[in-house]
């Protein structure tokens, strides 16, 4: 893989070399030996022109493959260009969860084609799977798996496995069913293969399961093959029924979206599932503004309270020079603390009802944090500013007014930042949306609060 970054340009140069001079048998032989991904890399800086005629010189199952693998305005494109039957070929080598996933991307007109041309037992799969809400299990499940009766022997199992398998997207893991469809086991091909033949399903077969519903969210999903380190999980309906699998490879999609979801609207930013340059100024611009307008409203309030303690900064303009860092200190103190709770709640290592061991926490670690940088602050303010800068402003009441300040803005912010995320979890929303710039705006507000009432106390105005 790394040797194929390094060499990627000097690919595509020979790739289009050799359209140039119409040598596509070089060129074939060129691809054969590359994994489908780096091929689809390729691709994906390739013409228009150029696209369609290398996926046509590649193998069926590889040309799938790669298919898979692009991007889906490759894809799109692809489709466009296709004849029915070389269509039809590329559907027919796809996995199901991967026509679906497709599908879902495809305008209408596309989406038809791809149907119409689609055999009628998929067509089915595919309508049925799009019926599950969008980040369901059952959205990201694949039909297409090998069950076994478990009065079966071991040897009519692999007669089924062989008549079967091709098709399947795995074949590790086997399950067992009932004549009504409900999951009552499951054995693995290595369990099958130290058996004896004439072994009873029944009598090998693992009946302690994890399995995961259709109506379960995906992450949730994902995170269950994670921790059990499984290849493949069992989907169920309400009933116990077998529905289909979800694939490792297919939990790995889930968990690098959520990420990449959480990451946006961290950074106060509307998920957006096309990759940055694939996305238009506009598009990129309508994912940001919404925010960013929000934030500037927010704003307002702590020019009010600047506005409103107007007089006493008059009276002590020595004060103004030292709001920025108390707002930035507090901010990063709450974003430090969001996003250590947001991360673990992604991951379900922290739960709502885990709140008062993290604010307990948070809490212990805020006095340590504010004491720590107020008696280094204390100690610059009266070194640097008042003796190095000669700033006879900067008096000890007023060092201990910024410092006090300190101490309690950073137990306020990192207070905030910890309880708002889960309290955003626990009524529904996304935690990340309650990352820095959310808690940034509030802390600001609430340290100015802190300043100037400290102000008041210490230095009477």
């Amino acid at each position: 893989m790394f040797d194929m970054e390094n060499r990627r340009a000097e690919l595509l140069d020979k790739i289009e070399e050799l359209i140039l001079r119409k040598q596509y048998a070089q060129l074939r032989s060129l691809l054969l030996p590359m994994e489908a991904a780096d091929i689809a890399q390729l691709c994906e800086e390739l013409s228009e022109e150029q696209l369609p005629l290398v996926f046509r010189l590649l193998p069926k199952e590889l040309a799938a493959e790669v298919f898979v693998e692009l991007d889906s305005d490759e894809q799109e494109m692809l489709i466009r260009g296709f004849s029915n039957t070389e269509l039809k070929e590329v559907l027919d080598e796809l996995y199901l969860d991967d026509t679906v996933d497709i599908v879902e991307e495809m305008p209408a007109n596309v989406v038809k084609r791809i149907l119409r041309h689609s055999d009628p037992d998929t067509r089915k799969s595919i309508n049925e799977i799009l019926k599950y809400p969008e980040d369901s299990t059952g959205s990201i499940m694949t039909t297409e798996y090998v069950d076994l009766q478990k009065d079966m022997t071991v040897a009519a199992a692999f007669k089924r496995i062989r008549r079967t398998g091709p098709d399947k997207e795995t074949i590790n893991i086997c399950y067992v069913i009932d004549k009504n469809r409900r999951l009552i086991g499951l054995v693995s091909i290595r369990t099958l293969l130290l058996a004896d033949e004439d072994a009873v399903i029944e009598d090998i077969m693992e009946t302690s399961i994890v399995s995961v519903s259709t109506l379960d969210d995906q992450e949730l999903t994902a995170r269950a093959l994670s921790k059990y380190d499984f290849l493949a999980l069992p989907v169920v309906d309400t009933e116990n029924r077998l529905v289909g699998i979800v694939t490792v490879d297919d939990a790995m999609d889930v968990l690098q979206d959520e990420v990449t979801e959480d990451i946006q609207l961290m950074a106060a930013i509307l998920p957006s599932d096309k990759p940055y340059l694939k996305n238009g100024i506009f598009e990129i611009f309508r994912a940001r503004i919404p925010w960013l307008l929000l934030l500037m409203i927010s704003a307002t309030f702590t020019g009010q309270i600047i506005a409103k303690f107007e007089t006493a900064l008059a009276a002590f303009t020595v004060l103004t020079a030292y709001i920025p860092m108390l707002m930035d200190t507090g901010g990063n103190s709450g974003s430090q603390a969001s996003v250590t709770v947001i991360r673990g709640v992604s991951l379900g290592q922290i739960k709502f009802s885990d709140l008062p061991q993290v604010v307990w926490k948070e809490t212990r670690v805020s006095i340590v944090c504010g004491v720590v940088l107020s008696a280094a602050n204390f100690v610059k303010l009266m070194l640097v500013d008042r003796m190095l800068f000669h700033n006879s402003a900067v008096t000890v009441p007023v060092a201990a007014t910024v410092c006090a300040t300190l101490i309690l803005t950073v137990f306020c912010a990192k207070l905030v930042g910890c309880t708002l995320p889960l309290l955003a979890k626990k009524i529904g929303f996304d935690p990340a949306v309650m990352a820095s710039p959310f808690i940034t705006t509030i802390v600001d507000a609430i340290s100015l609060l802190i300043y100037f009432q400290f102000a008041a106390l210490l230095l009477g105005i």
